[in-house]
């Protein structure tokens, strides 16, 4: 599917995306107008709290299984906050349209509030660049690195207002010189995958959204 947007986008993208490490693999290398990609599918990227957890091995499927369901409820709380995101002119078709306009500004200030009480009682690892997807993800990690082939789960904290991280348990396939480490991660499940991919297509089509707003406000006009 991604390689299908990608394509049809007209957006290009970071090139083919390799096990080893390379310049594709560096998270800070984005400039805000390519296709973000990941194991040549579309991917999420942002600057969010993240830390890699080392375990000692394959988790059981109990453990999997608990940590694919609170995924599940994270993603889904993070889509509903998406979709409520402010609307930047009422619709004057609407005779609510002010009201719900002054509801979703308050809503926001409480997320806000909110998301302040979180930070202020349950510290989070520091944000680093990181771009991911269903089937893994890269990062810059921080001392001490993990080694290739350590499994582990990495933990991404997708909003302030949301207290729990999105778990994702893999193995680490490249670390590199600079700090840029590389995993691949087990099955997480569809329903799971399915969000974690419309979360990539959603940013997607921001990024080319924005990108041509960019190029229409800084056309020069040109008289005729």
């Amino acid at each position: 599917m991604s390689q299908k947007l990608a394509a049809q986008s007209g957006v290009a993208d970071f090139g083919p995306i390799k096990d080893s490490s390379g310049p594709a693999d560096n998270p800070g290398m984005f400039d805000g107008a390519d296709t973000v990609v990941l194991y040549e599918e579309l991917a999420f990227q942002d600057v969010l709290p993240v830390l890699w957890r080392v375990s000692p091995g394959l988790l059981e499927p109990d453990i999997a299984a608990g940590l694919a369901e609170r995924n599940l409820q994270v993603l889904q709380a993070w889509d509903a906050m998406e979709e409520h995101g402010p609307v930047e002119k009422p619709d004057e078709n609407n005779p609510y349209a002010a009201d719900i306009l002054r509801l979703e500004r308050k809503m926001n200030l409480l997320l806000d509030l909110v998301g302040q009480i979180l930070a202020a009682n349950r510290p989070r690892p520091s944000s680093a660049s990181v771009r991911f997807n269903a089937l893994g993800a890269v990062w810059r990690g921080t001392a001490p690195l993990p080694e290739a082939g350590a499994q582990g789960v990495l933990e991404v904290y997708l909003h302030d207002c949301l207290a729990q991280p999105l778990r994702l348990p893999g193995r680490v396939t490249n670390v590199t010189p600079d700090g840029n480490v590389k995993a691949r991660f087990i099955p997480l499940g569809e329903a799971v995958a399915d969000l974690i991919e419309k979360m990539a297509f959603r940013r997607h089509r921001r990024q080319i959204a924005g990108t041509r707003t960019s190029v229409r406000v800084t056309r020069p006009n040109i008289e005729r």
